[in-house]
Protein backbone atom coordinates (compact mmCIF):
# COMPACT_ATOMS: atom_id res chain seq x y z
CA UNK A 1 0.00 0.00 0.00
CA UNK A 2 1.42 3.67 -0.73
CA UNK A 3 2.17 5.56 1.96
CA UNK A 4 0.65 8.72 0.29
CA UNK A 5 -1.35 9.56 3.56
CA UNK A 6 -0.55 6.98 6.13
CA UNK A 7 -2.10 8.93 9.27
CA UNK A 8 -5.18 9.30 7.25
CA UNK A 9 -5.80 5.86 5.98
CA UNK A 10 -4.97 4.36 9.10
CA UNK A 11 -7.35 6.83 10.96
CA UNK A 12 -10.02 5.82 8.52
CA UNK A 13 -9.22 1.93 8.28
CA UNK A 14 -9.76 2.06 12.37
CA UNK A 15 -13.04 4.31 12.13
CA UNK A 16 -14.20 1.46 9.99
CA UNK A 17 -13.01 -1.11 12.46
CA UNK A 18 -14.34 0.71 15.24
CA UNK A 19 -17.94 0.30 13.19
CA UNK A 20 -18.80 3.93 12.84
CA UNK A 21 -21.83 3.87 10.48
CA UNK A 22 -21.29 6.96 8.18
CA UNK A 23 -18.53 9.08 7.54
CA UNK A 24 -18.19 12.34 5.33
CA UNK A 25 -15.34 13.14 3.50
CA UNK A 26 -15.48 16.90 2.00
CA UNK A 27 -12.66 16.90 -0.47
CA UNK A 28 -12.61 18.31 -4.52
CA UNK A 29 -10.29 14.98 -5.27
CA UNK A 30 -12.78 12.58 -5.75
CA UNK A 31 -10.26 10.29 -7.55
CA UNK A 32 -7.49 10.51 -4.99
CA UNK A 33 -10.07 9.60 -2.75
CA UNK A 34 -11.98 6.68 -3.78
CA UNK A 35 -8.39 4.98 -5.05
CA UNK A 36 -7.68 5.32 -1.43
CA UNK A 37 -10.85 4.22 0.13
CA UNK A 38 -9.96 1.07 -2.44
CA UNK A 39 -7.00 0.46 -1.49
CA UNK A 40 -7.96 0.26 2.73
CA UNK A 41 -11.13 -1.56 2.01
CA UNK A 42 -9.09 -4.29 0.48
CA UNK A 43 -6.04 -4.21 3.04
CA UNK A 44 -6.27 -6.61 5.45
CA UNK A 45 -3.66 -5.75 8.45
CA UNK A 46 -5.41 -1.85 8.56
CA UNK A 47 -9.06 -2.94 7.82
CA UNK A 48 -8.83 -6.68 9.53
CA UNK A 49 -12.26 -7.72 7.82
CA UNK A 50 -11.95 -6.54 3.81
CA UNK A 51 -14.90 -5.07 2.56
CA UNK A 52 -16.41 -5.19 -0.88
CA UNK A 53 -16.55 -1.44 -2.20
CA UNK A 54 -19.69 -0.30 -3.84
CA UNK A 55 -20.02 3.52 -5.08
CA UNK A 56 -22.85 5.34 -5.39
CA UNK A 57 -23.59 8.18 -8.02
CA UNK A 58 -27.06 9.80 -9.11
CA UNK A 59 -25.93 8.72 -12.82
CA UNK A 60 -24.88 5.60 -12.17
CA UNK A 61 -26.52 4.13 -9.35
CA UNK A 62 -24.55 1.75 -7.07
CA UNK A 63 -21.96 0.07 -8.56
CA UNK A 64 -19.58 -2.74 -7.38
CA UNK A 65 -15.80 -1.96 -7.49
CA UNK A 66 -13.74 -5.32 -7.61
CA UNK A 67 -10.36 -3.74 -9.51
CA UNK A 68 -8.60 -0.58 -9.35
CA UNK A 69 -9.28 0.55 -12.07
CA UNK A 70 -12.86 -0.26 -11.60
CA UNK A 71 -12.60 3.14 -8.91
CA UNK A 72 -12.84 4.85 -12.46
CA UNK A 73 -14.45 2.85 -15.09
CA UNK A 74 -16.86 1.79 -13.23
CA UNK A 75 -18.25 -1.47 -11.90
CA UNK A 76 -21.32 -4.15 -12.04
CA UNK A 77 -24.21 -1.95 -11.89
CA UNK A 78 -26.80 -2.92 -9.32
CA UNK A 79 -29.95 -2.00 -10.90
CA UNK A 80 -32.87 0.17 -9.65
CA UNK A 81 -30.54 1.99 -7.26
CA UNK A 82 -30.05 5.46 -8.74
CA UNK A 83 -32.73 6.79 -6.48
CA UNK A 84 -31.06 7.85 -2.86
CA UNK A 85 -33.71 5.97 -1.32
CA UNK A 86 -33.15 2.91 -3.19
CA UNK A 87 -29.47 3.44 -2.69
CA UNK A 88 -29.79 3.41 0.88
CA UNK A 89 -32.31 0.54 0.79
CA UNK A 90 -29.68 -1.88 -1.08
CA UNK A 91 -27.28 -1.05 1.77
CA UNK A 92 -29.81 -1.61 4.53
CA UNK A 93 -30.28 -5.16 3.01
CA UNK A 94 -27.04 -6.06 1.76
CA UNK A 95 -25.41 -9.09 3.94
CA UNK A 96 -21.78 -8.90 3.72
CA UNK A 97 -18.95 -7.21 4.77
CA UNK A 98 -19.02 -3.55 2.89
CA UNK A 99 -17.70 0.25 2.14
CA UNK A 100 -20.03 1.94 0.50
CA UNK A 101 -19.14 4.91 -0.76
CA UNK A 102 -21.71 7.92 -1.82
CA UNK A 103 -20.74 10.81 -4.08
CA UNK A 104 -22.35 14.00 -3.96
CA UNK A 105 -25.06 12.88 -1.62
CA UNK A 106 -24.75 17.02 -0.17
CA UNK A 107 -27.35 17.92 -2.68
CA UNK A 108 -30.00 15.94 -0.75
CA UNK A 109 -29.00 17.94 2.62
CA UNK A 110 -28.94 21.29 0.93
CA UNK A 111 -31.04 23.56 2.86
CA UNK A 112 -32.77 25.81 -0.10
CA UNK A 113 -33.98 22.03 -1.30
CA UNK A 114 -33.79 19.73 1.50
CA UNK A 115 -35.11 16.04 1.19
CA UNK A 116 -37.02 15.00 4.52
CA UNK A 117 -37.31 11.61 3.47
CA UNK A 118 -33.86 11.15 2.33
CA UNK A 119 -32.66 12.63 5.69
CA UNK A 120 -34.75 10.35 7.77
CA UNK A 121 -33.82 7.02 5.49
CA UNK A 122 -30.16 8.05 6.31
CA UNK A 123 -31.13 7.68 10.00
CA UNK A 124 -32.80 4.66 9.36
CA UNK A 125 -29.67 3.31 7.86
CA UNK A 126 -27.19 4.70 10.71
CA UNK A 127 -29.49 3.31 13.44
CA UNK A 128 -29.03 -0.25 11.02
CA UNK A 129 -25.29 -0.23 10.40
CA UNK A 130 -25.19 0.63 14.15
CA UNK A 131 -27.01 -2.71 15.40
CA UNK A 132 -25.82 -5.08 12.80
CA UNK A 133 -24.30 -8.18 12.80
CA UNK A 134 -22.04 -7.19 9.50
CA UNK A 135 -19.62 -4.65 9.27
CA UNK A 136 -20.54 -2.11 6.85
CA UNK A 137 -19.46 1.52 6.54
CA UNK A 138 -20.75 4.44 4.46
CA UNK A 139 -18.71 7.04 3.47
CA UNK A 140 -20.17 10.35 1.76
CA UNK A 141 -17.92 12.30 -0.69
CA UNK A 142 -18.22 15.71 -1.35
CA UNK A 143 -16.39 18.98 -2.58
CA UNK A 144 -19.18 20.92 -0.06
CA UNK A 145 -19.63 20.25 3.47
CA UNK A 146 -23.22 20.25 3.95
CA UNK A 147 -24.66 18.82 7.13
CA UNK A 148 -28.12 19.03 8.43
CA UNK A 149 -28.72 19.20 12.18
CA UNK A 150 -31.20 16.33 11.87
CA UNK A 151 -27.73 14.04 10.87
CA UNK A 152 -24.91 16.10 13.22
CA UNK A 153 -24.96 13.78 15.90
CA UNK A 154 -24.91 10.46 13.15
CA UNK A 155 -22.32 11.76 10.57
CA UNK A 156 -18.62 11.46 11.26
CA UNK A 157 -16.50 14.22 9.76
CA UNK A 158 -13.12 13.28 8.32
CA UNK A 159 -10.16 15.88 6.98
CA UNK A 160 -8.65 14.36 3.55
CA UNK A 161 -5.48 16.87 3.13
CA UNK A 162 -4.23 18.38 -0.14
CA UNK A 163 -1.00 15.72 -0.87
CA UNK A 164 2.55 15.71 0.27
CA UNK A 165 5.31 16.37 -1.31
CA UNK A 166 6.25 12.83 -1.59
CA UNK A 167 2.81 11.85 -3.28
CA UNK A 168 2.93 14.90 -5.73
CA UNK A 169 6.84 13.80 -6.09
CA UNK A 170 5.41 10.04 -7.56
CA UNK A 171 2.84 11.33 -9.41
CA UNK A 172 5.57 13.82 -11.10
CA UNK A 173 8.09 10.88 -11.39
CA UNK A 174 5.33 8.73 -13.13
CA UNK A 175 4.78 11.74 -15.39
CA UNK A 176 8.44 11.29 -16.01
CA UNK A 177 8.28 7.75 -16.85
CA UNK A 178 5.18 7.85 -19.19
CA UNK A 179 7.13 10.30 -21.59
CA UNK A 180 10.58 9.16 -21.63
CA UNK A 181 10.17 7.57 -25.03
CA UNK A 182 9.19 10.70 -26.27
CA UNK A 183 11.79 12.52 -27.95
CA UNK A 184 9.87 15.92 -27.99
CA UNK A 185 10.20 16.36 -24.51
CA UNK A 186 13.54 17.16 -22.91
CA UNK A 187 13.31 16.29 -18.60
CA UNK A 188 16.77 17.50 -17.17
CA UNK A 189 15.66 16.60 -13.37
CA UNK A 190 17.83 14.40 -10.55
CA UNK A 191 16.15 13.16 -7.66
CA UNK A 192 16.54 16.62 -6.01
CA UNK A 193 14.77 18.62 -8.62
CA UNK A 194 12.00 16.33 -8.34
CA UNK A 195 11.62 17.30 -5.04
CA UNK A 196 11.96 21.46 -5.56
CA UNK A 197 9.15 20.97 -7.97
CA UNK A 198 6.74 19.01 -6.09
CA UNK A 199 7.39 21.47 -3.16
CA UNK A 200 6.48 24.08 -5.62
CA UNK A 201 3.51 22.51 -6.35
CA UNK A 202 2.32 21.64 -2.59
CA UNK A 203 -1.21 23.46 -1.77
CA UNK A 204 -2.24 22.15 -5.19
CA UNK A 205 -4.95 19.29 -5.55
CA UNK A 206 -2.91 15.58 -7.34
CA UNK A 207 -4.48 16.34 -10.61
CA UNK A 208 -4.06 20.95 -10.46
CA UNK A 209 -0.21 19.19 -9.67
CA UNK A 210 -0.30 17.13 -13.00
CA UNK A 211 -1.91 20.14 -15.08
CA UNK A 212 0.91 22.03 -13.73
CA UNK A 213 3.73 19.85 -14.65
CA UNK A 214 1.72 19.31 -17.92
CA UNK A 215 1.49 22.91 -18.84
CA UNK A 216 5.02 23.46 -18.24
CA UNK A 217 6.20 20.51 -20.33
CA UNK A 218 3.76 22.18 -23.40
CA UNK A 219 5.25 25.84 -23.25
CA UNK A 220 8.76 24.81 -22.68
CA UNK A 221 9.42 21.49 -24.35
CA UNK A 222 11.08 19.98 -21.57
CA UNK A 223 10.95 20.05 -17.56
CA UNK A 224 13.63 21.20 -15.50
CA UNK A 225 14.33 23.28 -12.78
CA UNK A 226 13.11 26.44 -14.27
CA UNK A 227 10.11 24.96 -14.82
CA UNK A 228 9.03 25.89 -11.56
CA UNK A 229 8.05 29.64 -12.29
CA UNK A 230 5.10 27.98 -14.57
CA UNK A 231 4.25 25.80 -11.92
CA UNK A 232 4.12 28.64 -9.34
CA UNK A 233 2.42 30.74 -11.97
CA UNK A 234 -0.03 28.39 -12.34
CA UNK A 235 0.05 27.72 -8.32
CA UNK A 236 -1.25 31.41 -7.91
CA UNK A 237 -4.11 30.92 -10.32
CA UNK A 238 -5.82 28.12 -8.67
CA UNK A 239 -5.06 29.60 -5.08
CA UNK A 240 -7.03 32.20 -6.28
CA UNK A 241 -9.99 30.02 -7.06
CA UNK A 242 -10.27 29.90 -3.17
CA UNK A 243 -11.83 33.31 -3.08
CA UNK A 244 -10.02 33.98 0.37
CA UNK A 245 -6.44 33.29 0.09
CA UNK A 246 -4.31 35.35 -2.31
CA UNK A 247 -0.53 34.51 -3.57
CA UNK A 248 1.58 37.47 -3.16
CA UNK A 249 4.57 37.82 -4.80
CA UNK A 250 7.36 39.98 -3.00
CA UNK A 251 10.39 41.60 -3.31
CA UNK A 252 10.53 43.39 -0.63
CA UNK A 253 13.91 43.34 1.71
CA UNK A 254 13.85 43.76 5.49
CA UNK A 255 16.71 46.13 4.81
CA UNK A 256 13.68 48.00 2.35
CA UNK A 257 11.76 49.36 5.52
CA UNK A 258 13.47 52.03 8.11
CA UNK A 259 13.77 51.47 11.36
CA UNK A 260 12.10 48.91 13.33
CA UNK A 261 15.35 47.68 14.50
CA UNK A 262 14.17 45.56 17.13
CA UNK A 263 11.24 43.61 15.15
CA UNK A 264 13.93 42.51 12.25
CA UNK A 265 16.56 41.24 15.23
CA UNK A 266 13.44 38.97 16.27
CA UNK A 267 12.81 37.82 13.04
CA UNK A 268 16.46 37.46 12.33
CA UNK A 269 16.79 35.54 15.47
CA UNK A 270 13.85 33.05 13.85
CA UNK A 271 15.04 32.83 10.41
CA UNK A 272 15.40 28.79 9.56
CA UNK A 273 14.28 27.97 12.76
CA UNK A 274 11.67 25.51 11.23
CA UNK A 275 15.04 23.24 9.92
CA UNK A 276 16.56 20.38 12.02
CA UNK A 277 18.84 22.36 13.83
CA UNK A 278 16.58 24.01 15.68
CA UNK A 279 15.19 21.16 17.32
CA UNK A 280 18.47 20.24 18.46
CA UNK A 281 18.17 23.01 20.89
CA UNK A 282 14.57 21.88 21.39
CA UNK A 283 13.31 25.09 20.04
CA UNK A 284 9.28 25.02 18.96
CA UNK A 285 8.36 25.98 15.54
CA UNK A 286 7.45 29.52 15.85
CA UNK A 287 3.69 30.52 15.16
CA UNK A 288 3.62 34.24 14.24
CA UNK A 289 2.94 38.10 15.39
CA UNK A 290 0.70 40.60 15.37
CA UNK A 291 2.06 44.17 14.40
CA UNK A 292 -0.44 46.84 15.69
CA UNK A 293 0.53 50.44 15.48
CA UNK A 294 -0.35 53.56 13.97
CA UNK A 295 -1.87 53.60 10.59
CA UNK A 296 1.06 53.82 7.48
CA UNK A 297 4.02 52.71 9.59
CA UNK A 298 4.81 50.11 7.64
CA UNK A 299 2.70 46.79 9.00
CA UNK A 300 2.06 45.62 5.82
CA UNK A 301 5.73 46.29 4.07
CA UNK A 302 7.30 44.14 6.78
CA UNK A 303 4.74 40.84 6.37
CA UNK A 304 6.01 41.25 2.36
CA UNK A 305 9.84 41.47 3.63
CA UNK A 306 9.22 38.43 5.82
CA UNK A 307 8.24 36.32 3.25
CA UNK A 308 11.23 37.70 1.28
CA UNK A 309 13.88 37.17 3.79
CA UNK A 310 12.38 33.87 4.54
CA UNK A 311 12.22 32.55 1.62
CA UNK A 312 8.79 31.42 2.26
CA UNK A 313 5.39 31.51 -0.10
CA UNK A 314 3.34 33.97 1.10
CA UNK A 315 -0.87 33.83 1.43
CA UNK A 316 -2.80 36.59 1.93
CA UNK A 317 -6.12 35.90 3.91
CA UNK A 318 -8.75 38.64 3.10
CA UNK A 319 -11.20 37.24 6.36
CA UNK A 320 -14.07 39.52 4.89
CA UNK A 321 -14.56 36.83 2.17
CA UNK A 322 -14.42 34.13 4.69
CA UNK A 323 -18.08 35.11 5.42
CA UNK A 324 -20.81 34.38 2.73
CA UNK A 325 -24.34 33.44 2.79
CA UNK A 326 -24.71 30.20 2.87
CA UNK A 327 -25.36 28.30 6.35
CA UNK A 328 -22.12 26.49 7.23
CA UNK A 329 -19.65 27.53 4.03
CA UNK A 330 -17.88 30.20 6.48
CA UNK A 331 -16.43 27.61 8.63
CA UNK A 332 -15.97 25.84 5.53
CA UNK A 333 -14.30 28.83 4.11
CA UNK A 334 -11.77 28.99 7.39
CA UNK A 335 -11.24 25.15 7.02
CA UNK A 336 -10.27 25.32 3.50
CA UNK A 337 -7.68 28.03 4.32
CA UNK A 338 -6.30 26.63 6.97
CA UNK A 339 -5.68 23.41 4.82
CA UNK A 340 -4.44 25.04 2.34
CA UNK A 341 -1.50 26.89 4.15
CA UNK A 342 -0.71 23.87 5.75
CA UNK A 343 -0.16 21.93 2.48
CA UNK A 344 1.79 24.86 0.86
CA UNK A 345 3.92 25.21 4.56
CA UNK A 346 5.94 26.34 5.35
CA UNK A 347 4.10 29.81 4.19
CA UNK A 348 3.39 32.84 5.53
CA UNK A 349 -0.19 33.81 6.05
CA UNK A 350 -0.58 37.24 6.18
CA UNK A 351 -3.64 38.61 7.48
CA UNK A 352 -3.68 42.43 7.08
CA UNK A 353 -6.30 44.35 9.44
CA UNK A 354 -7.27 41.89 11.31
CA UNK A 355 -9.51 43.95 13.46
CA UNK A 356 -12.10 43.92 10.41
CA UNK A 357 -12.96 40.63 9.90
CA UNK A 358 -13.23 39.48 13.97
CA UNK A 359 -13.58 42.96 15.60
CA UNK A 360 -17.41 41.68 15.62
CA UNK A 361 -17.20 38.58 17.45
CA UNK A 362 -20.03 38.13 19.64
CA UNK A 363 -22.48 40.04 18.09
CA UNK A 364 -25.87 38.42 17.64
CA UNK A 365 -26.43 39.62 14.06
CA UNK A 366 -24.94 36.62 12.75
CA UNK A 367 -25.95 33.90 14.72
CA UNK A 368 -22.92 33.08 16.15
CA UNK A 369 -20.62 32.67 12.39
CA UNK A 370 -17.97 34.54 13.34
CA UNK A 371 -17.44 33.32 16.99
CA UNK A 372 -17.59 30.03 15.12
CA UNK A 373 -14.74 30.52 12.87
CA UNK A 374 -13.23 32.85 15.36
CA UNK A 375 -12.96 29.52 17.28
CA UNK A 376 -11.62 27.81 14.38
CA UNK A 377 -9.14 30.14 13.77
CA UNK A 378 -7.92 30.37 17.24
CA UNK A 379 -7.97 26.63 17.92
CA UNK A 380 -5.88 26.08 14.64
CA UNK A 381 -3.24 28.77 16.06
CA UNK A 382 -2.87 27.28 19.42
CA UNK A 383 -2.59 23.94 18.28
CA UNK A 384 -1.18 23.91 14.68
CA UNK A 385 2.25 21.96 14.24
CA UNK A 386 2.91 22.41 10.53
CA UNK A 387 5.21 25.73 9.72
CA UNK A 388 2.52 28.29 8.87
CA UNK A 389 4.03 31.67 10.26
CA UNK A 390 1.35 33.84 11.08
CA UNK A 391 1.54 37.80 10.56
CA UNK A 392 -1.55 39.30 11.33
CA UNK A 393 -1.89 43.56 11.44
CA UNK A 394 -4.14 46.08 12.48
CA UNK A 395 -4.86 49.06 13.03
CA UNK A 396 -7.91 49.82 15.90
CA UNK A 397 -6.16 46.95 18.48
CA UNK A 398 -8.97 47.85 20.42
CA UNK A 399 -11.84 46.18 18.40
CA UNK A 400 -9.85 42.89 18.29
CA UNK A 401 -11.39 40.16 20.98
CA UNK A 402 -9.11 39.70 24.15
CA UNK A 403 -8.95 36.00 23.38
CA UNK A 404 -6.58 36.52 20.66
CA UNK A 405 -3.87 38.53 22.75
CA UNK A 406 -3.44 35.58 25.37
CA UNK A 407 0.01 33.93 25.29
CA UNK A 408 0.13 30.79 23.08
CA UNK A 409 -1.64 31.92 19.76
CA UNK A 410 1.30 34.45 19.05
CA UNK A 411 4.82 34.63 19.52
CA UNK A 412 4.57 38.36 20.28
CA UNK A 413 3.01 41.03 19.33
CA UNK A 414 4.66 44.21 18.04
CA UNK A 415 3.54 48.17 18.64
CA UNK A 416 4.81 49.45 15.67
CA UNK A 417 5.04 54.06 16.96
CA UNK A 418 5.67 57.14 15.00
CA UNK A 419 8.96 57.12 13.43
CA UNK A 420 11.89 58.26 15.23
CA UNK A 421 14.42 60.78 13.91
CA UNK A 422 16.74 57.91 13.00
CA UNK A 423 14.26 55.82 11.72
CA UNK A 424 12.97 58.84 9.67
CA UNK A 425 16.35 59.61 7.78
CA UNK A 426 16.24 55.27 7.41
CA UNK A 427 12.82 55.93 5.95
CA UNK A 428 13.94 58.78 3.39
CA UNK A 429 17.17 57.43 2.69
CA UNK A 430 15.45 54.18 1.24
CA UNK A 431 12.64 55.78 -0.88
CA UNK A 432 15.56 58.52 -2.17
CA UNK A 433 17.89 55.84 -3.13
CA UNK A 434 15.43 53.68 -5.04
CA UNK A 435 13.66 56.72 -6.83
CA UNK A 436 16.43 59.04 -7.26
CA UNK A 437 18.89 56.80 -10.25
CA UNK A 438 18.61 59.18 -13.15
CA UNK A 439 22.19 61.27 -12.75
CA UNK A 440 20.05 64.43 -14.43
CA UNK A 441 17.06 64.19 -12.14
CA UNK A 442 19.47 63.35 -9.43
CA UNK A 443 21.67 66.63 -10.00
CA UNK A 444 23.87 68.27 -7.25
CA UNK A 445 21.33 66.60 -4.44
CA UNK A 446 23.38 64.31 -2.25
CA UNK A 447 21.76 61.77 0.16
CA UNK A 448 23.93 62.74 2.98
CA UNK A 449 23.65 62.61 6.43
CA UNK A 450 23.12 66.11 6.58
CA UNK A 451 20.31 66.30 4.32
CA UNK A 452 18.79 63.15 5.87
CA UNK A 453 18.90 65.01 9.31
CA UNK A 454 17.22 68.21 7.73
CA UNK A 455 14.17 65.87 6.43
CA UNK A 456 13.65 63.80 9.02
CA UNK A 457 13.56 67.14 11.58
CA UNK A 458 11.31 68.91 8.92
CA UNK A 459 8.78 65.54 9.23
CA UNK A 460 8.57 64.88 12.94
CA UNK A 461 5.35 63.16 13.95
CA UNK A 462 5.02 61.91 10.24
CA UNK A 463 4.30 58.56 9.34
CA UNK A 464 6.40 56.07 7.01
CA UNK A 465 3.74 56.58 4.10
CA UNK A 466 3.77 60.06 4.63
CA UNK A 467 7.29 60.65 4.08
CA UNK A 468 7.45 58.39 0.66
CA UNK A 469 4.10 60.86 -0.06
CA UNK A 470 6.97 63.80 0.74
CA UNK A 471 9.31 62.11 -1.75
CA UNK A 472 7.07 61.62 -4.40
CA UNK A 473 5.42 65.10 -4.28
CA UNK A 474 8.91 66.65 -3.98
CA UNK A 475 9.58 64.74 -6.91
CA UNK A 476 6.82 66.32 -9.23
CA UNK A 477 7.94 69.75 -8.11
CA UNK A 478 10.70 68.80 -9.83
CA UNK A 479 8.77 67.15 -13.03
CA UNK A 480 6.61 69.67 -13.86
CA UNK A 481 9.38 72.50 -13.87
CA UNK A 482 11.47 69.69 -16.03
CA UNK A 483 14.45 69.63 -13.95
CA UNK A 484 16.76 68.60 -11.24
CA UNK A 485 15.56 67.73 -7.86
CA UNK A 486 16.24 69.94 -4.99
CA UNK A 487 15.97 69.68 -1.30
CA UNK A 488 13.91 72.86 -1.07
CA UNK A 489 11.23 70.87 -3.15
CA UNK A 490 11.17 68.27 -0.63
CA UNK A 491 10.93 70.68 2.55
CA UNK A 492 7.56 72.35 0.43
CA UNK A 493 6.27 68.93 0.35
CA UNK A 494 6.64 68.53 3.88
CA UNK A 495 5.24 71.58 4.89
CA UNK A 496 1.88 70.88 2.66
CA UNK A 497 1.27 67.99 4.17
CA UNK A 498 -0.79 67.69 7.41
CA UNK A 499 0.07 64.25 9.13
CA UNK A 500 -2.35 61.76 10.88
CA UNK A 501 -0.81 63.02 13.96
CA UNK A 502 -2.80 66.07 13.64
CA UNK A 503 -5.81 64.71 11.62
CA UNK A 504 -6.65 61.69 14.11
CA UNK A 505 -4.28 62.71 17.23
CA UNK A 506 -6.61 61.66 19.95
CA UNK A 507 -7.10 58.24 17.94
CA UNK A 508 -2.89 58.02 17.73
CA UNK A 509 -2.59 58.76 21.84
CA UNK A 510 -4.90 56.11 22.34
CA UNK A 511 -3.09 53.41 20.20
CA UNK A 512 0.20 54.85 21.81
CA UNK A 513 -1.58 54.46 25.38
CA UNK A 514 -2.77 51.00 24.83
CA UNK A 515 0.68 49.56 23.57
CA UNK A 516 2.84 51.19 26.48
CA UNK A 517 2.16 48.42 28.62
CA UNK A 518 0.51 45.24 26.08
CA UNK A 519 3.43 45.31 23.21
CA UNK A 520 7.22 45.29 22.51
CA UNK A 521 7.85 48.40 20.54
CA UNK A 522 9.59 47.55 17.29
CA UNK A 523 11.16 50.30 17.63
CA UNK A 524 15.29 49.64 18.20
CA UNK A 525 15.77 51.07 22.28
CA UNK A 526 18.72 53.47 20.99
CA UNK A 527 16.07 54.71 18.18
CA UNK A 528 13.77 55.40 21.35
CA UNK A 529 16.04 57.76 22.72
CA UNK A 530 14.77 60.40 20.04
CA UNK A 531 11.23 60.37 21.39
CA UNK A 532 12.87 61.87 24.84
CA UNK A 533 12.14 65.77 25.19
CA UNK A 534 11.77 68.02 22.09
CA UNK A 535 13.74 68.21 19.26
CA UNK A 536 15.94 70.33 18.28
CA UNK A 537 14.25 71.92 14.97
CA UNK A 538 10.77 72.21 14.97
CA UNK A 539 8.19 70.80 12.29
CA UNK A 540 7.16 72.61 9.34
CA UNK A 541 3.81 73.15 10.76
CA UNK A 542 1.76 75.39 12.58
CA UNK A 543 2.23 75.49 16.22
CA UNK A 544 -0.77 74.31 17.35
CA UNK A 545 -0.23 71.53 15.54
CA UNK A 546 3.38 70.84 16.78
CA UNK A 547 1.86 71.11 20.38
CA UNK A 548 -0.35 68.76 19.54
CA UNK A 549 2.25 66.07 18.37
CA UNK A 550 4.64 66.86 21.37
CA UNK A 551 1.72 65.65 23.39
CA UNK A 552 1.53 62.63 21.57
CA UNK A 553 5.22 61.97 21.73
CA UNK A 554 4.95 62.24 25.17
CA UNK A 555 2.51 58.81 25.38
CA UNK A 556 5.21 56.92 23.26
CA UNK A 557 3.63 52.84 22.99
CA UNK A 558 5.32 50.01 23.62
CA UNK A 559 7.34 48.33 26.01
CA UNK A 560 11.06 48.96 26.02
CA UNK A 561 12.60 45.24 25.49
CA UNK A 562 15.65 45.18 23.52
CA UNK A 563 15.54 42.04 21.84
Amino acid sequence: MREEHPSFERHLANLCRARFPMMYLPTWEEERALKTIYEISQHAELIKTPRTMFVWRVTQGIERIESPSQVLLGGKKESGTTEPTKALDFIQKYDKPALLVLLDFHIYFDSRKQDANVIRKVRDTVGLLKSGFVPKNVILVSPRLVLPNELQKDITIIDFDLPDATAIGASLQRIINDNRGNKKIHFDLDQEGVEDLSKAAQGLTLQEAENAFARAIVERGCLDRESRDIIVEEKRQIIKKTGVLEYIDSDMHLDDIGGLGNLKKWLQKRKNSWQGRAARYGLPVPKGILITGVPGCGKSLTAKAISAAWKMPLLRLDVGKIFSGLVGSSEENMRNAIKTAEAVSPSILWIDEIEKGFGGVGSSNDGGTSTRVFGTFLTWMQEKKSLVFVVATANNIHALPSEMMRKGRFDEIFFVDLPTLSERKAIFEVHLARRLKDDEVRGDFEISDENLTHLAQETEGFVGAEIENVVVEGLFEAFCENRAIRLEDFDKAARNTVPLVVTQAEQVAAIREWANVRAVSATAEEDRADYVGEPADTPSVVAKEKEEKSDIFEKRGGRTIDI
